[in-house]
Protein backbone atom coordinates (compact mmCIF):
# COMPACT_ATOMS: atom_id res chain seq x y z
CA UNK A 1 0.00 0.00 0.00
CA UNK A 2 1.35 3.44 -1.08
CA UNK A 3 1.94 5.63 2.48
CA UNK A 4 -0.67 8.35 2.75
CA UNK A 5 1.25 11.69 2.76
CA UNK A 6 0.43 13.37 6.22
CA UNK A 7 0.57 17.68 7.16
CA UNK A 8 0.83 18.51 10.56
CA UNK A 9 -0.63 21.63 11.87
CA UNK A 10 1.44 23.01 14.62
CA UNK A 11 4.43 22.45 16.29
CA UNK A 12 2.89 21.49 19.86
CA UNK A 13 4.64 19.31 21.73
CA UNK A 14 2.79 16.09 22.03
CA UNK A 15 2.96 16.27 18.15
CA UNK A 16 7.37 16.89 17.78
CA UNK A 17 7.88 13.91 20.99
CA UNK A 18 5.44 11.63 20.69
CA UNK A 19 2.83 11.53 17.87
CA UNK A 20 4.95 12.26 14.64
CA UNK A 21 8.36 9.80 15.46
CA UNK A 22 5.24 7.07 16.04
CA UNK A 23 3.53 7.67 12.67
CA UNK A 24 6.94 7.98 10.98
CA UNK A 25 7.68 4.50 12.24
CA UNK A 26 4.59 3.36 10.88
CA UNK A 27 4.08 1.25 7.20
CA UNK A 28 1.16 3.22 6.05
CA UNK A 29 1.88 7.50 7.00
CA UNK A 30 4.42 9.65 5.15
CA UNK A 31 5.22 12.73 7.33
CA UNK A 32 5.27 15.20 4.38
CA UNK A 33 4.95 18.98 5.66
CA UNK A 34 4.42 20.45 9.17
CA UNK A 35 3.16 24.08 9.63
CA UNK A 36 3.34 26.29 12.04
CA UNK A 37 2.67 30.25 12.55
CA UNK A 38 6.14 31.11 12.20
CA UNK A 39 8.22 29.42 9.03
CA UNK A 40 11.70 29.81 11.19
CA UNK A 41 9.77 27.29 13.73
CA UNK A 42 7.97 25.48 11.51
CA UNK A 43 11.55 25.06 9.36
CA UNK A 44 13.44 24.46 12.43
CA UNK A 45 10.78 21.45 13.51
CA UNK A 46 10.66 19.60 9.80
CA UNK A 47 14.99 19.89 10.06
CA UNK A 48 14.90 18.34 13.50
CA UNK A 49 12.24 15.06 12.41
CA UNK A 50 13.10 15.12 8.91
CA UNK A 51 10.12 16.57 7.41
CA UNK A 52 10.22 17.40 3.57
CA UNK A 53 8.14 20.61 3.98
CA UNK A 54 7.60 23.36 6.41
CA UNK A 55 4.92 26.24 6.09
CA UNK A 56 4.64 29.08 7.68
CA UNK A 57 0.88 29.37 8.26
CA UNK A 58 -2.19 26.84 8.79
CA UNK A 59 -3.56 27.78 5.36
CA UNK A 60 -0.56 27.14 3.05
CA UNK A 61 -0.12 23.41 4.28
CA UNK A 62 -3.87 22.81 3.96
CA UNK A 63 -3.65 24.37 0.52
CA UNK A 64 -0.73 21.63 -0.63
CA UNK A 65 -2.56 19.68 -3.19
CA UNK A 66 -0.17 16.88 -2.14
CA UNK A 67 -1.41 16.16 1.23
CA UNK A 68 -3.91 13.79 2.02
CA UNK A 69 -4.55 13.75 5.65
CA UNK A 70 -4.10 16.28 8.74
CA UNK A 71 -2.66 15.51 12.13
CA UNK A 72 -4.34 18.03 14.38
CA UNK A 73 -2.76 18.81 17.57
CA UNK A 74 -3.57 22.18 17.67
CA UNK A 75 -5.01 23.66 21.36
CA UNK A 76 -8.75 22.43 22.34
CA UNK A 77 -10.30 25.68 21.33
CA UNK A 78 -9.11 25.66 17.44
CA UNK A 79 -9.69 22.29 17.13
CA UNK A 80 -12.98 22.07 15.42
CA UNK A 81 -12.10 25.06 13.11
CA UNK A 82 -8.95 24.09 11.98
CA UNK A 83 -10.83 20.75 11.22
CA UNK A 84 -13.49 22.06 8.91
CA UNK A 85 -11.15 24.27 7.02
CA UNK A 86 -9.03 20.82 6.08
CA UNK A 87 -11.85 18.63 5.41
CA UNK A 88 -13.65 21.10 3.32
CA UNK A 89 -10.28 21.29 1.66
CA UNK A 90 -10.41 17.69 0.91
CA UNK A 91 -8.19 15.98 3.68
CA UNK A 92 -8.79 13.51 6.43
CA UNK A 93 -8.36 14.45 9.94
CA UNK A 94 -7.09 12.91 12.92
CA UNK A 95 -8.00 15.59 15.51
CA UNK A 96 -6.34 15.08 18.76
CA UNK A 97 -8.99 15.11 21.88
CA UNK A 98 -10.88 16.58 23.14
CA UNK A 99 -12.27 17.17 19.63
CA UNK A 100 -14.36 20.59 20.73
CA UNK A 101 -14.89 22.47 23.44
CA UNK A 102 -19.20 21.22 23.63
CA UNK A 103 -20.78 18.89 22.19
CA UNK A 104 -22.40 21.29 19.91
CA UNK A 105 -19.32 22.46 18.59
CA UNK A 106 -18.11 18.68 18.22
CA UNK A 107 -21.41 18.16 15.90
CA UNK A 108 -20.35 20.80 13.18
CA UNK A 109 -18.18 18.36 12.08
CA UNK A 110 -20.89 16.16 10.66
CA UNK A 111 -21.12 18.80 7.83
CA UNK A 112 -18.40 17.22 6.29
CA UNK A 113 -18.05 13.54 8.14
CA UNK A 114 -19.57 12.01 4.80
CA UNK A 115 -16.96 13.23 2.61
CA UNK A 116 -13.43 12.86 4.49
CA UNK A 117 -12.29 10.19 7.15
CA UNK A 118 -12.32 12.32 10.68
CA UNK A 119 -11.28 10.57 13.65
CA UNK A 120 -10.67 12.00 17.38
CA UNK A 121 -7.39 10.83 18.61
CA UNK A 122 -7.85 8.71 21.16
CA UNK A 123 -4.73 5.89 20.68
CA UNK A 124 -5.89 4.05 23.85
CA UNK A 125 -8.16 2.07 21.39
CA UNK A 126 -5.19 0.89 19.74
CA UNK A 127 -3.02 -0.66 22.02
CA UNK A 128 -3.33 -4.37 22.68
CA UNK A 129 -3.75 -4.14 26.41
CA UNK A 130 -7.25 -1.78 25.96
CA UNK A 131 -7.61 -4.84 22.63
CA UNK A 132 -7.23 -7.83 25.50
CA UNK A 133 -8.88 -6.54 27.99
CA UNK A 134 -12.43 -5.85 25.92
CA UNK A 135 -11.78 -9.28 24.46
CA UNK A 136 -11.92 -10.35 28.04
CA UNK A 137 -14.86 -8.76 29.36
CA UNK A 138 -16.65 -9.47 25.73
CA UNK A 139 -15.66 -13.53 26.47
CA UNK A 140 -17.65 -13.81 29.61
CA UNK A 141 -14.66 -14.36 32.00
CA UNK A 142 -14.90 -11.93 34.15
CA UNK A 143 -18.71 -12.69 34.60
CA UNK A 144 -21.21 -9.53 34.19
CA UNK A 145 -19.19 -6.07 34.29
CA UNK A 146 -20.55 -3.89 36.68
CA UNK A 147 -18.15 -1.26 37.61
CA UNK A 148 -14.90 0.71 36.40
CA UNK A 149 -12.25 2.45 37.77
CA UNK A 150 -10.18 5.54 36.87
CA UNK A 151 -7.62 7.09 38.36
CA UNK A 152 -5.34 9.56 35.94
CA UNK A 153 -3.57 12.56 37.61
CA UNK A 154 -0.22 14.48 37.24
CA UNK A 155 1.30 17.43 38.80
CA UNK A 156 1.63 20.79 36.65
CA UNK A 157 1.17 24.15 38.15
CA UNK A 158 2.75 25.72 35.28
CA UNK A 159 0.39 28.87 34.64
CA UNK A 160 1.83 29.63 30.96
CA UNK A 161 1.55 25.74 30.48
CA UNK A 162 -1.90 25.58 28.08
CA UNK A 163 -3.47 22.93 30.11
CA UNK A 164 -3.79 25.57 32.90
CA UNK A 165 -5.72 27.82 30.61
CA UNK A 166 -9.24 28.29 30.95
CA UNK A 167 -9.69 30.22 27.26
CA UNK A 168 -8.68 26.99 25.65
CA UNK A 169 -10.12 24.06 26.82
CA UNK A 170 -7.39 23.90 30.13
CA UNK A 171 -8.42 21.72 33.26
CA UNK A 172 -8.32 17.98 34.31
CA UNK A 173 -11.66 17.06 32.57
CA UNK A 174 -10.76 18.36 28.89
CA UNK A 175 -7.47 16.98 29.19
CA UNK A 176 -7.40 13.41 30.71
CA UNK A 177 -11.40 13.12 31.80
CA UNK A 178 -11.89 12.31 28.04
CA UNK A 179 -9.75 9.40 28.54
CA UNK A 180 -11.68 7.97 31.32
CA UNK A 181 -14.94 8.35 29.50
CA UNK A 182 -13.82 6.62 26.53
CA UNK A 183 -12.73 3.80 29.07
CA UNK A 184 -16.57 3.79 30.34
CA UNK A 185 -17.92 3.58 26.64
CA UNK A 186 -14.90 1.45 25.39
CA UNK A 187 -15.46 -1.33 27.95
CA UNK A 188 -19.28 -1.09 28.58
CA UNK A 189 -19.96 -1.07 24.57
CA UNK A 190 -22.75 1.52 25.88
CA UNK A 191 -23.80 5.19 25.95
CA UNK A 192 -24.08 6.96 29.78
CA UNK A 193 -27.42 7.81 30.64
CA UNK A 194 -26.32 10.76 33.69
CA UNK A 195 -23.82 11.53 35.51
CA UNK A 196 -22.77 13.31 39.03
CA UNK A 197 -19.46 15.23 39.67
CA UNK A 198 -17.30 17.24 41.82
CA UNK A 199 -15.05 19.62 40.35
CA UNK A 200 -12.34 21.36 42.89
CA UNK A 201 -10.58 24.37 40.56
CA UNK A 202 -7.51 26.12 41.16
CA UNK A 203 -8.12 29.36 42.79
CA UNK A 204 -5.90 31.39 40.12
CA UNK A 205 -6.58 29.45 36.83
CA UNK A 206 -9.87 28.63 37.65
CA UNK A 207 -9.71 25.09 35.78
CA UNK A 208 -11.02 22.47 37.42
CA UNK A 209 -7.51 20.76 38.97
CA UNK A 210 -9.59 17.75 40.18
CA UNK A 211 -12.40 16.40 39.27
CA UNK A 212 -14.79 13.30 40.24
CA UNK A 213 -17.36 11.43 38.47
CA UNK A 214 -20.01 8.56 38.91
CA UNK A 215 -21.33 8.32 34.97
CA UNK A 216 -24.14 5.74 35.08
CA UNK A 217 -24.08 3.26 31.94
CA UNK A 218 -27.63 1.69 33.21
CA UNK A 219 -28.33 -1.86 33.67
CA UNK A 220 -26.47 -1.94 36.88
CA UNK A 221 -23.01 -0.47 35.01
CA UNK A 222 -21.11 2.63 36.46
CA UNK A 223 -17.97 4.20 35.82
CA UNK A 224 -16.36 6.14 38.76
CA UNK A 225 -13.32 8.02 37.81
CA UNK A 226 -11.42 10.84 39.42
CA UNK A 227 -8.81 12.90 37.38
CA UNK A 228 -6.15 15.47 38.52
CA UNK A 229 -3.72 18.05 37.32
CA UNK A 230 -2.38 18.83 40.71
CA UNK A 231 -1.80 15.67 42.44
CA UNK A 232 0.78 13.05 42.21
CA UNK A 233 1.48 11.75 38.51
CA UNK A 234 -0.66 7.98 38.64
CA UNK A 235 -3.20 5.83 36.41
CA UNK A 236 -4.66 3.21 36.80
CA UNK A 237 -7.84 1.56 35.45
CA UNK A 238 -9.76 -1.27 36.88
CA UNK A 239 -12.96 -3.73 35.28
CA UNK A 240 -14.60 -5.73 37.58
CA UNK A 241 -17.13 -7.86 37.06
CA UNK A 242 -19.10 -10.24 39.08
CA UNK A 243 -16.48 -13.01 38.42
CA UNK A 244 -12.85 -11.36 38.10
CA UNK A 245 -11.33 -8.10 37.58
CA UNK A 246 -9.14 -6.94 35.36
CA UNK A 247 -6.43 -4.39 36.34
CA UNK A 248 -4.72 -2.33 33.38
CA UNK A 249 -0.92 -1.26 35.25
CA UNK A 250 -0.17 2.13 32.65
CA UNK A 251 -3.76 1.81 30.77
CA UNK A 252 -3.01 5.94 29.04
CA UNK A 253 0.66 6.54 28.72
CA UNK A 254 1.72 3.00 27.78
CA UNK A 255 5.34 2.75 26.94
CA UNK A 256 6.40 2.47 23.30
CA UNK A 257 8.93 0.18 24.02
CA UNK A 258 8.39 -1.75 27.02
CA UNK A 259 5.91 -4.59 27.53
CA UNK A 260 3.38 -3.74 29.41
CA UNK A 261 1.13 -6.12 31.78
CA UNK A 262 -2.67 -6.29 32.73
CA UNK A 263 -3.82 -8.79 35.55
CA UNK A 264 -6.81 -10.79 35.61
CA UNK A 265 -7.78 -11.64 39.39
CA UNK A 266 -10.75 -14.10 40.83
CA UNK A 267 -9.73 -12.73 44.10
CA UNK A 268 -9.37 -15.52 46.43
CA UNK A 269 -6.53 -14.12 48.07
CA UNK A 270 -6.82 -10.70 49.00
CA UNK A 271 -4.22 -8.00 48.22
CA UNK A 272 -3.93 -9.48 44.45
CA UNK A 273 -1.51 -12.06 45.54
CA UNK A 274 -3.58 -14.64 42.99
CA UNK A 275 -3.73 -12.45 40.27
CA UNK A 276 -2.65 -14.23 36.85
CA UNK A 277 -0.11 -11.54 34.62
CA UNK A 278 -0.78 -10.97 30.94
CA UNK A 279 2.32 -9.63 29.36
CA UNK A 280 1.98 -7.96 25.81
CA UNK A 281 4.94 -6.96 23.46
CA UNK A 282 6.26 -3.34 23.20
CA UNK A 283 3.94 -1.48 20.79
CA UNK A 284 3.37 1.91 20.23
CA UNK A 285 0.06 2.95 20.20
CA UNK A 286 0.06 6.28 18.18
CA UNK A 287 2.12 3.90 15.27
CA UNK A 288 -0.72 2.24 15.67
CA UNK A 289 -3.44 4.75 15.41
CA UNK A 290 -1.58 6.50 12.43
CA UNK A 291 -1.20 3.34 10.09
CA UNK A 292 -5.09 2.16 11.30
CA UNK A 293 -6.26 6.15 10.00
CA UNK A 294 -4.07 5.67 6.94
CA UNK A 295 -5.36 2.43 5.77
CA UNK A 296 -8.99 4.11 6.37
CA UNK A 297 -8.15 6.82 4.00
CA UNK A 298 -6.17 4.48 1.35
CA UNK A 299 -8.61 1.64 0.58
CA UNK A 300 -11.70 3.63 1.74
CA UNK A 301 -12.86 1.82 4.38
CA UNK A 302 -14.70 2.84 7.42
CA UNK A 303 -12.88 3.59 10.50
CA UNK A 304 -14.06 2.36 13.52
CA UNK A 305 -14.40 5.52 15.29
CA UNK A 306 -16.03 8.69 13.41
CA UNK A 307 -17.35 12.17 14.50
CA UNK A 308 -20.72 10.70 16.19
CA UNK A 309 -18.07 9.12 18.57
CA UNK A 310 -16.64 11.82 19.25
CA UNK A 311 -19.97 14.10 19.91
CA UNK A 312 -20.97 11.02 22.40
CA UNK A 313 -17.95 11.85 24.02
CA UNK A 314 -18.27 15.47 24.47
CA UNK A 315 -21.43 15.12 25.58
CA UNK A 316 -20.75 13.17 28.51
CA UNK A 317 -17.87 15.95 28.98
CA UNK A 318 -20.82 18.57 29.03
CA UNK A 319 -22.89 16.77 31.43
CA UNK A 320 -20.03 16.63 33.83
CA UNK A 321 -19.52 20.08 33.89
CA UNK A 322 -22.99 21.01 33.98
CA UNK A 323 -22.88 18.49 37.69
CA UNK A 324 -20.10 20.01 38.38
CA UNK A 325 -21.98 23.79 38.63
CA UNK A 326 -25.33 22.17 39.68
CA UNK A 327 -24.06 19.28 42.05
CA UNK A 328 -26.56 17.56 40.64
CA UNK A 329 -27.22 14.04 38.70
CA UNK A 330 -27.52 15.00 34.92
CA UNK A 331 -28.74 13.32 32.28
CA UNK A 332 -27.30 13.30 28.61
Amino acid sequence: MEKVKWGVLSTAKIGLEKVIPAMQRGQYCDMHAIASRSLPSAQAAADKLGIPKAYGSYEELIADPTIEAIYNPLPNDMHVPWTLAAARAGKHVLCEKPVAMTARQAAELKEVADKVCIMEAFMVRFHPQWLRARELVRSGALGDVRALQVFFSYFNVDGANIRNRMETGGGALYDIGCYAIVAGRFFFEAEPVRVMALMERDPEFQTDRTTSALVDFGQGRRLDFTVSTQTAPYQRVQIIGTKQRVEIEIPFNAPPNEPTRIWVDAGKVLGGAAAVQETLPPCDQYTLQGDAFSQAVRKNIALPYGVDDAVANMRTIDAIFRSGASGLWESL
